[in-house]
Parts: C-alpha cells; sequence; structure tokens
C-alpha cells in the first residue's frame, strides 16, 4: 500500500489514476465470472408443452373414476340390470346367503345364490329359442329354473333390517314375440305374477302362497328392458319399512304354453338399516303384513 503525503497534485493525479485503473481491472474479472455461471437457457416450447400435458393427464385420471360411478353394472355393489332410482342403493349385499330357501328348482340349473350373484348374467340377452339345458354344465348355467312347473317360492332373509324400495328382475328368457320363438313347454318364459310377504318366519309353502300377500305384482311385457332383460318393480314403500325377512313368490309366466320360469338375478333397492343377530329367525308380525 502507497502512502501519500503533502499536497502535490502531479502525485495526486498519478495515484488516482492507479486506483481507477485498478477497480476497472477488478470489475472486468468479476463480470467474466458471472457470465461463465449462467444456466442454460430453458426452452420455451418444450416448458409450455410439458406443463400443457400434465394438466391433461390429471383431468383425466379425476374425471374417470365419476364417470364409472355413473355406469350401473360397474358400481361397488355389483352388477345392476336397470338404473338405480335416487336416493335409494343397491342393498342385495344384506342378503344373509347362508339361509336361503328355495321350492320347486331344476337342480340342472342355479341354486338360489345365483339370484344375488354380483356378476352380470354369463347370457348377455335372451336366446330364440331358450332351450340350453344340454349346452354346458350345472355350474355355467348361471341362472334359475323351475322344476315341475312354472311356479317357484323363495325365502329371503337380511343381516340387517332393511327398507326396500324397488325389486328389479331379470331373465334372459326368450320373448314369445321373437320370430324364431319355440313355443312348447320346455322353452321357460320371464314371470308374469309375483306375490310378495313382508317378515314371514319361515319359507312359505305353495298353499299358502294361494292367500294374500303384502304386494302382488302382475308384469306386461312392456315393462322389462330388452337390452338387459331387467325390469323395476316399485314397491309399496311404507309397507317395506321395516324389514328382516321376504318371502317372493313367482306364481305364473309370460308365456301360457310355458312350464318353466327362468330367473337370472334379483337386485333389492333400498336403505340399509340395523345389523342384527344372524341366529335364529324370530316371527314377525303376521304374513300379510
Amino acid at each position: 500500500m502507497e502512502r501519500i503525503q503533502g499536497a502535490n497534485p502531479m502525485v495526486l493525479r498519478t495515484a488516482l489514476t492507479k486506483l481507477v485503473a485498478e477497480v476497472q481491472a477488478v470489475d472486468s474479472g468479476s463480470s467474466s465470472a458471472a457470465e461463465g455461471s449462467t444456466a442454460p437457457e430453458t426452452n420455451p416450447t418444450a416448458t409450455s408443452s410439458t406443463t400443457a400435458s400434465t394438466a391433461a393427464a390429471a383431468s383425466t385420471a379425476t374425471a374417470t373414476p365419476s364417470l364409472a360411478a355413473t355406469t350401473p353394472s360397474d358400481s361397488d355393489a355389483g352388477w345392476l340390470g336397470a338404473e338405480l332410482p335416487k336416493p335409494y342403493s343397491d342393498v342385495t349385499d344384506q342378503v344373509y346367503l347362508k339361509q336361503l330357501d328355495l321350492l320347486n328348482a331344476n337342480s340342472e340349473f342355479g341354486a338360489a345364490q345365483t339370484f344375488f350373484d354380483m356378476k352380470a348374467p354369463s347370457k348377455g340377452t335372451a336366446s330364440s329359442k331358450g332351450k340350453e339345458k344340454d349346452s354346458g354344465t350345472a355350474a355355467s348355467r348361471d341362472w334359475v329354473e323351475s322344476d315341475t312347473d312354472e311356479q317357484l317360492m323363495l325365502f329371503i332373509p337380511f343381516q340387517s333390517t332393511v327398507k326396500i324400495h324397488t325389486l328389479q328382475v331379470t331373465s334372459l328368457a326368450p320373448a314369445p314375440e321373437h320370430p324364431d320363438y319355440d313355443k312348447d313347454e320346455d322353452t321357460p318364459s320371464r314371470p308374469k305374477t309375483i306375490k310378495i310377504w313382508v317378515n314371514p318366519p319361515h319359507t312359505l309353502s305353495f298353499e299358502d302362497g294361494e292367500g294374500p300377500a303384502t304386494q302382488e305384482i302382475t308384469l306386461d311385457s312392456s315393462d322389462w328392458d330388452p337390452k338387459t332383460g331387467t325390469v323395476s318393480v316399485p314397491l309399496k314403500y311404507v309397507k317395506f319399512q321395516s324389514v328382516s325377512t321376504l318371502n317372493i313368490f313367482f306364481v305364473d309366466v309370460e308365456n301360457e304354453d310355458a312350464e318353466k320360469v327362468r330367473i337370472d338375478r334379483l337386485r333389492i333397492i333400498g336403505e340399509k338399516g340395523e345389523k342384527k343377530e344372524m341366529g335364529k329367525l324370530e316371527k314377525i308380525g303376521d304374513l300379510s303384513g
């Protein structure tokens, strides 16, 4: 470090000039170092494209579950042959499968549990003739057919007390109006008359079925959805408010010449209630409701 004494102008001017030169040299070195460490320039087009793709993917991931939830066949509860009436839900999972009872079912077809299989019926549409007894094994025939005549009597206990708004019945039996329909007694038919009892203590006999029911329904051919083979039967909701058991009697069939009824699926639509002990079923009320 140089020390300057006195007030000699020439000496002061020389020292000042030297100081300015040193400052400029330091500034020049700092600028060069800063330029060398600058990050590479980002491609704005690539950045925009990546951002747009990410946003689109996020939008798709959000929308897909919502779409699936509105499709009846993809609902969490299982396959449905018809839309759910709002604000009710599918309470079929409340059926106590181990205590189901079914009278007059042909053993070469499905058992009572088949009604409540959560999968779609294996046969998507009704055949023209409907004689499928010899096609496949009993395990592959995932529907129920009656045996000695066109009647079926089904007893359904529930795991909880439920409120029932609608009964959905799916039958892929051939429709009589089909041009190739084989009109004889061995061709199964869709049900026509259905009788339902609320809270019977046990399976009713066919003789009991001749008496008055909680509700009796007569179906018309126009009631059936031709795509899914399903009919939605609205029930008298005030009479189905506290249901522990049901008895469903399929009385007769749409085709008067048929001696077999075919049922592929049943769905119970309503509201779940309080769970109950599934020991002995207690008698609740009378049969007529």
